[in-house]
């Protein structure tokens, strides 16, 4: 049984030119659990990922396996499997021969060509050429390649994005079963609720800064409680919080606004003769927490 590595970032910073990429970033990764590793698309989760696996030179810091850096690794693919986002494949070869180069190149036995493509449900279809395959089934084809080592980590960057429905439940089991097999399973996503079934820690980042990291629980434990409010003239409504001083969000069901009290906001709107259609307390859900930590409030 494969023995995952605690992956650990460490005051790990990167710039290019002027801009800061990722900045002081800390954290780690244990085996036998699934970390998400969230944030919104531009806030530097691939370029900590490429620092991760030895495709980008840090600035400062260190990113390791078990304290060793990807580069220093005697044997990587039986260490890390990795499938970033920007995967590509030769339209015109099969699987099995896509598979087949890594497996030489790698001096690994060749019969785990068709033990990964097994593993991810793609043994019926390789001797297909890769051009005719769907999305879904490309994305099972980089996280075959991932597998060829049988490694004890795996690193998966956006695997979920642009799956159907089938394809995501069939992914978020892919990765419980990994971490119960004792791996070290880190997966990005820039949307919550495309992993939050199967993630057991988080790591949140912004604007490469690290602003959250825990168990999952962890987001609805932090969460404060919120109002729901909300006008048929929104733009009266949300004058009246600013000028307040009440930050809000937009919510799916009205304005989120930042405070626990429904009577302050019904006093509030009573005073600016504003009607109100939705007025009730809630506590953010891990969506709203995760959005609220990110900055993806939308202000008006």
């Amino acid at each position: 049984m494969p023995t995952g590595a605690v992956i650990e970032f460490r005051n790990v910073s990167k710039r290019f030119g002027g801009v800061t990429a990722v900045n002081d970033l800390s954290f780690t990764v244990e085996p036998g659990r699934v970390t998400g590793f969230l944030g919104p698309n531009g806030a530097g989760k691939t370029t900590s990922l490429r620092i991760l696996l030895g495709l980008v030179g840090a600035s400062s810091g260190t990113a390791t396996f078990g304290g060793v850096r990807y580069r220093d690794l005697p044997q990587p693919l039986e260490t890390v499997g990795a499938a970033l986002e920007a995967a590509s494949f030769h339209p015109g070869r099969t699987a099995r021969d896509h598979l087949g180069v890594y497996v030489i190149a790698a001096g690994l036995p060749r019969f785990r060509v068709m033990e990964a493509l097994t593993q991810v449900g793609l043994a019926a279809h390789a001797g297909q050429r890769v051009g005719g395959y769907s999305l879904g089934m490309r994305q099972r084809l980089g996280l075959a390649y991932a597998l060829l080592g049988d490694p004890g980590v795996l690193v998966l960057d956006e695997p979920i994005n642009g799956l159907d429905p089938e394809g995501i439940r069939w992914i978020r089991g892919f990765l419980r079963d990994m971490a119960a097999e004792g791996r070290t399973v880190l997966v990005s996503s820039h949307l919550l609720s495309e992993v939050q079934q199967s993630v057991d820690d988080v790591v949140i980042i912004a604007r490469g800064e690290l602003v959250h990291r825990g168990p999952l629980s962890s987001l609805d434990t932090d969460a404060a409680p919120q109002t729901i409010v909300d006008s048929p003239d929104r733009d009266a409504l949300a004058a009246a919080l600013t000028a307040a001083g009440i930050g809000f969000s937009i919510g799916r069901t009205g304005l989120l606004a930042a405070t626990p009290d429904p009577a302050l906001l019904g006093h509030l709107a009573f005073t600016a003769g504003v009607e109100l259609s939705v007025l009730h307390r809630q506590k953010a859900g891990l969506e709203d927490s995760f959005l609220a930590l990110v900055g993806g409030g939308h202000s008006l």
